[in-house]
């Protein structure tokens, strides 16, 4: 093959856009609290974009993706590119609009924000009703596009594709019964050919238009919409089509037949996509990415079975290229910046920076294609394998709820409570990382943790919430905290890796068999109730959010890995019952994220990740109060699986999306607890009194008032307590209002 080989195309879907070490971050965090100034903050992001450039032309990538830089968040750019911008959030500085639009200001609530796909990243949901006005923006495309070529390299602009951004939208309040934004398409498609004609006229030889979408399934009307743009697009254009989780299946010959000059395959998550592809045919002359380096996780990739999806490939076009399976946004950037990992994993790992060697590797002609070594045997506790199997049959199971619930705390009418952590000041942070590089003894460092759980305490009792939280100060995140003390997970100093915005987060590596070694919360959770007379809830993170939120061996099914974490838990629920904790919240806020994109899959995903949640909460005493959380999803796709929880309250995000899962848990004929959010923590807007008594009066009347809780949509770690104070304040006289309404 290697003559052929000569002909491979090497290049990458997108790459992380938050900096080497966070530097967008901490520009957009100065320039929101007034301390760098938009000057600034554009410098700042052009340094950011450099980097980007840097790392790709490095990498020596025969063409290279331009415009996948965001202040904030990619969808929002599409909104703003083709001026699809809520009145509400229009400004007479475009910086303040983008803003407002990503985090709502004093005089609007933001866009409403869900997950991108089976994946932690967060996206700004575009609101487009019947007199939404496009106008095409090209002006940031042009830009960055400019930027790349004036660095010598060959761009390939990139833009969310037209159906995608329908499909992600959200139609307008005002929208007549019956509207989708989709409804919009053949304007949208005019905007999108003025975008296009602006990019080639520039210079732009391709351009890529990515539609995750159409990895989902969709229906023949949709499937139709999408032949008719791409053909009447593909003639303005070269385009690359890509999708990037999970296979384009039925959409794949739809866009074969309109005549696109590219296809980007996922052949990680996708690879029936190559039976498609053998059994429809393509041209010789169409560019084929083979999408065989895993943008979403960071093992290394196989080469060996990728070359020989890559031949595969080679018989069906001359025109083949490798690829990242999609962006590279979800990984962090750099392995050479570890240095306290295992050098057995470090061996098997790749971050960006290596999956961009592993491209350039895979397509030159006389490298070698190793396979990847097995997980050595040191990685299986057999302990633990043990004690799964010996589960007796109903460990998943507690008590009728309706027995339950006669066993718990009354706590009256509409009780008041907030997730679960409260603000991570800058000297909580200063301690932890004191302690953690040696610089404050334990006995210090303890006293310091209990000293913020008592302010936070103090706090919470002033304002006269009803059930407490000892507010996590000691916590760095809400998995790497566990996966620090569980064997089977190591974790990194500089794997950061966007959330959303500003927002970064390190996952942990799981990459062997789990297990708990020591209690992990009962010492501050106890300390906080010793404290108090009211209820304080043990936080703990539910076993579906720890996988989601980590980098996952791959080696063993998800589901097995999902049932070690639970056990692990289930260990600390029961001693946190033995040392008198009566309320237990375990969170799952990446329920829906692990929900496979495709209806096929989603059956089995239910039943394994609804199991392990109730494995690690099943061993509860009935008159144990298990809670749990859930943020920033479309509930509505995971709303049995909700129920199949069987958790005693749930707390949901509701702020953002209006209460629009109170109709999905009525449609479930939900009637357990439920706290939907009343104040949306992701904005700096302090909600008042009578909007979140407005929002707790329609739950009421959706839900009945006796199960309803009032509490916040997420935990506060990333607000300040100028805030929190006034917010919680006014949560708490909403409550008061609403419950004096229906006693």
């Amino acid at each position: 093959m290697n003559d052929e080989l000569k002909t491979l195309h090497a290049t990458v879907i997108g790459y992380p856009r938050i900096g080497a070490d966070r530097e967008l971050k901490r520009a957009l965090e100065a320039y929101w609290s007034g301390r760098l100034d938009e000057p600034g903050l554009d410098a700042a992001a052009a340094t950011v974009r450099s980097q980007m450039l840097d790392d790709l032309a490095a990498a020596g990538l025969d063409s290279v993706p331009s415009g996948t830089f965001s202040l904030y968040d990619h969808v929002l750019d599409a909104a703003f590119a083709v001026d699809a911008i809520a009145p509400r959030h229009r400004r007479d500085s475009p910086t303040d609009a983008y803003f407002a639009a990503a985090r709502g200001d004093a005089e609007a609530a933001p866009l409403e924000m869900t997950k991108w796909f089976d994946t932690n990243y967060h996206y700004l949901v575009p609101e487009i009703g019947p007199d939404t006005e496009f106008r095409s923006r090209p002006a940031k495309a042009l830009a960055e596009y400019d930027e790349a070529v004036l660095r010598g390299l060959n761009a390939r602009p990139v833009l969310l594709g037209p159906v995608s951004f329908l499909l992600l939208a959200k139609a307008t309040d005002n929208a007549p019964e019956g509207f989708q934004p989709l409804d919009r398409l053949d304007e949208l498609t005019g905007v999108y050919a003025e975008l296009l004609t602006a990019l080639v006229d520039a210079g732009a030889t391709r351009v890529q238009l990515d539609e995750p979408a159409l990895c989902a399934d969709r229906t023949e009307a949709e499937l139709e919409a999408v032949r008719t743009v791409y053909t009447e697009l593909g003639r303005i254009a070269d385009l690359l089509v890509t999708g990037g989780y999970g296979p384009f299946g039925e959409s794949l010959p739809v866009l074969l037949d309109a005549g696109v000059a590219g296809i980007a395959l996922d052949l990680v998550s996708g690879r029936d996509d190559l039976e498609t592809l053998e059994s429809h045919g393509v041209s010789r002359e169409t560019f084929i990415v083979a999408g065989v380096v895993d943008g979403r996780n960071i093992w290394r990739c196989d080469l060996a079975a990728a070359g020989a999806d890559i031949e595969r490939l080679q018989r069906l076009s001359d025109n083949v290229g490798v690829g990242s399976s999609c962006s590279l946004l979800h990984v962090p950037i750099d392995l050479e910046a570890e240095s306290g990992l295992d050098p057995l994993l470090t061996e098997r790992l790749a971050f960006a920076r290596q999956k961009l060697r592993e491209i350039t590797s895979l397509a030159t002609p006389g490298t070698g294609r190793p396979g990847r070594p097995a997980s050595p045997e040191s990685w299986r506790d057999e302990i633990v394998r043990a004690r799964l199997a010996d589960l007796p049959t109903g460990a998943d199971r507690r008590a009728d709820y309706d027995e339950r619930v006669k066993q718990q705390p009354d706590l009256g009418l509409l009780p008041t409570t907030t997730i679960g952590s409260f603000p991570q000041t800058a000297e909580l942070r200063q301690a932890r990382s004191a302690h953690r590089r040696g610089l404050m003894i334990d006995a210090d460092y303890r006293a310091r943790m209990k000293a913020e759980v008592a302010a936070v305490i103090a706090e919470q009792e002033k304002l006269g919430l009803d059930v407490l939280v000892h507010g996590e100060p000691e916590r760095n995140d809400m998995v790497q905290y566990f996966a620090e003390q569980l064997t089977g997970f190591a974790t990194t100093d500089a794997g950061w890796v966007q959330s959303y915005g500003s927002r970064c987060v390190r996952p942990p590596i799981l990459y062997a068999d789990v297990a708990r070694t020591a209690p992990m919360t009962v010492e501050w959770t106890g300390y906080a109730q010793s404290i108090t007379d009211k209820p304080v809830k043990g936080m703990l993170t539910g076993p579906v959010t720890i996988l989601a939120w980590s980098f996952v061996r791959d080696d063993q099914p998800l589901a097995d890995t999902a049932d070690q974490v639970a056990l692990a838990l289930r260990g600390e629920v029961a001693d946190l019952e033995a040392a008198g904790t009566r309320v237990i919240q375990v969170d799952e806020p990446a329920l829906r994220e692990l929900l496979p994109v495709r209806a096929a899959g989603r059956e089995a995903y239910r039943r394994w990740a609804t199991r392990a949640f109730r494995l690690a909460t099943a061993g509860a005493a009935p008159g144990t109060a298990i809670h749990t959380h859930l943020c920033y999803s479309e509930f509505g796709e995971i709303i049995d699986a909700i129920a199949e929880l069987d958790a005693d309250v749930t707390s949901i995000e509701a702020s953002r999306s209006k209460m629009e899962v109170l109709a999905d848990l009525d449609r479930v004929h939900y009637h357990r607890g439920v706290g939907p959010g009343v104040w949306d923590i992701h904005s700096p807007r302090v909600p008042q009194v009578e909007e979140m008594a407005e929002a707790l009066r329609l739950a009421a009347r959706a839900t009945g008032p006796s199960r309803l809780w009032a509490n916040p949509d997420c935990g506060l770690k990333t607000r300040r307590y100028e805030e929190v104070r006034p917010a919680l304040a006014n949560l708490v006289e909403a409550a008061r209002i609403v419950r004096a309404e229906h006693s």
